[in-house]
């Protein structure tokens, strides 16, 4: 399936390197030698060597990697996390992110490089950059300061993402007389 480049976007492909630079910004990544990256027509493609097992799936990982990076550079990408519970609220102080989440201490975020955070209120954060790869991990380092509680579902969480809460006691206390 070919990958459509749009307007802006400058591909470069050098031997099993391959740049893509657009409106913003530029990403770099070298992919295995035996896939064959082609730029015809405005239009990526990715074609194997062979039908084994490995080829088949180097190809559909390659593909993938190409479509984040050209969307990456010309649209980029965002992940929002909530923040639930009593008291708990992010704060921002230059680049790095204050986070308040229940412990003794405040929780300072720096972002990575490429990255930027953003709030929405005291309990919404956004994650924004090019690199698909670097977001999910930047929003997974966040979440995993305080991960979403299974009885109370307080903590941090992805947005839209369901927390299935747990009953707790109540079945140890109906068996007392």
């Amino acid at each position: 399936m070919p990958i459509t480049v749009p307007e802006g976007v400058v591909v470069e492909i050098k031997e099993d390197e391959v740049t893509v630079r657009g409106p913003k910004g530029e990403l770099r990544r070298r992919f295995n030698p035996e896939m064959s990256i082609k730029l015809e027509a405005g239009s990526l493609k990715v074609e194997r060597p062979s039908d084994g097992k490995v080829h088949r799936s180097l190809h559909g990982l390659t593909r993938s990697l190409l479509a984040n990076m050209v969307e990456g550079v010309s649209s980029g990408f965002e992940r929002a996390l909530e923040i639930i519970g009593v008291g708990y609220r992010a704060e921002k102080e230059g680049d790095k992110l204050v986070i308040r989440v229940g412990f003794s201490h405040l929780v300072e975020v720096l972002p990575l490089e490429g990255i930027s955070l953003a709030l929405e209120g005291r309990n919404r954060i956004k994650v924004m950059g090019i690199d698909k790869e670097k977001v999910g991990e930047m929003a997974a380092r966040i979440r995993a300061i305080r991960p979403p509680d299974v009885y109370k579902g307080k903590g941090i969480r992805y947005a839209g993402e369901i927390v299935h809460l747990k009953a707790g006691k109540a079945g140890k206390a109906v068996g007392k007389k």
